[in-house]
């Protein structure tokens, strides 16, 4: 464990809401073990276990905890908008932008470089030709499309913050309603294009509930866990949905890609679960080593998320380099090598955080916590700056990096992008949002 973890650690405020810090981190470890479990890695490609074995679905409602995240993003981005506000004279949006997307975007964009200058020379080598190589370029981006929402929230957070203010649990009824009435318009009446507004209200509808929770306004929170679940299973059992939670290969109707109100079910029935939680996870934490223990991971998270597939995707690659066979995935010798492969890319991705984590640590170019004035039209550029972004890693997201040489596209919102397209929005987006940085200090209120 790292000294500025320790630091970090005995300086915790006694009104810090630990168990928000630990749930960012479990939330993220589940992901990366939910990944490494479904990779199912043959010399004819890079499958998914899910599919080819469809009984296991049921696990994704338990494996699928992106909701909790973004619920978590939901309590954090409230009292991160809500600080800076008290500590501001002015407008305060480019502030809390930089502020919220420093430490996640950094490590992304180095994520983006370092493989996209990797898949270049794998092209320009003629080495991508391969089944293994072709598909290890296209899904080692795929992970980046949580990335693309969370900014978005990040970007929505004043609006909507200040609609919770007014109507509490109604803003939450009024995003949830609209994504009932999306399903409705996509599955009853067949109107086309219309499902792709679930993007933006299911998502936000559970990080709506992280606004809730910080004004502890989930008071029951064993009541919305039943409705959600109970919601969920009744909408798989005689609706239109499918059983897992994430997408499947081929599948007609994908709960995940776009959301689905099932999916938002799901997430209400996780967060009222770990609300349950909350109290002795809370007491726990009280417990110095365990504490330091979650500081130390939250340092790390995000640039072990990043590399996770890229570990899971070199293992393989070395079993490969020392001529061991691939067994057939889902068979006998298969799950026999599961707990090696996890230990060989726990391994592997400690490598990756060590020599990348210097990314995701706060930096000197970090927003000063003094307050600050913005600069005029410095809300305007952040916001458009985050636009890019979001628009660039989500187009990352599906195109993968394979193909970049033939200018292999994907289609974004009803326009085709390309990958190098894709990371010039990133990267400008990035620099419009840096550019927005305060330009001098003022006075406190009062």
């Amino acid at each position: 464990m790292t000294a500025s973890a320790r630091a970090m650690a005995a300086a915790t405020p006694a009104t810090r809401d630990r168990y928000v810090d630990l749930l960012r981190v479990a939330s993220l470890a589940t992901v990366v073990c939910g990944h490494w479990l479904m990779a199912a890695v043959s010399g004819d490609g890079i499958g998914n276990l899910l599919a080819l074995l469809p009984p296991l679905q049921v696990l994704t409602w338990g494996l699928q905890v992106m909701p909790v995240f973004f619920f978590v993003g939901g309590f954090s981005h409230a009292l991160s908008y809500r600080s800076l506000a008290r500590r501001t004279d002015g407008p305060v949006y480019a502030d809390f932008l930089r502020a919220r997307l420093h430490r996640l975007l950094r490590p992304t964009l180095v994520f983006v470089l370092v493989w996209g200058l990797l898949a270049l020379a794998v092209q320009l080598a003629g080495g991508d030709d391969g089944r293994l190589t072709g598909a290890a370029l296209r899904v080692v981006t795929q992970p980046l499309w949580f990335i693309g929402i969370y900014l978005a929230m990040v970007a929505f957070t004043p609006p909507l913050l200040r609609l919770h203010e007014r109507l509490g649990w109604g803003a939450f009824a009024a995003l949830a309603g609209a994504a009932g009435l999306v399903d409705v318009l996509r599955f009853a009446l067949g109107v086309p294009y219309v499902e792709f507004l679930n993007f933006a209200f299911v998502w936000l509808a559970v990080h709506q509930l992280g606004f809730l929770r910080a004004d502890g306004r989930i008071s029951r929170p064993a009541v919305l866990a039943a409705a959600g679940l109970a919601g969920a299973v009744l909408l798989v059992a005689y609706g239109p949905y499918p059983l897992s939670m994430v997408g499947m290969p081929g599948e007609r109707v994908s709960n995940m890609a776009p959301p689905t109100f099932a999916l938002l079910c799901h997430g209400m029935w996780l967060v009222g679960a770990v609300q349950l939680a909350a109290r002795p996870a809370t007491a726990w934490l009280d417990r110095p080593r365990v504490w330091r223990g979650v500081v130390a991971a939250n340092g790390i998270a995000m640039t072990a998320f990043l590399w996770h597939l890229s570990a899971m995707l070199g293992v393989y690659g070395i079993q490969l380099a020392l001529g061991l066979s691939l067994p057939a995935p889902a068979g006998a010798a298969w799950w026999a090598q599961v707990p090696v492969r996890i230990l060989a890319a726990t391994a592997l991705t400690a490598l990756f955080v060590a020599l990348f984590r210097r990314f995701e640590a706060p930096s000197g170019s970090a927003p000063a916590a003094a307050p600050v004035r913005a600069r005029r039209g410095s809300g305007a550029r952040a916001a458009l700056g985050t636009t890019l972004c979001l628009l660039g890693v989500l187009g990352l997201s599906m195109t993968g990096l394979g193909g970049l040489l033939e200018g292999h596209s994907a289609t974004l919102i009803a326009l085709p992008v390309t990958a190098p397209a894709a990371i010039g929005m990133a990267v400008g987006g990035w620099l419009l949002v840096e550019r927005s940085a305060p330009s001098r200090r003022v006075r406190l209120r009062g």
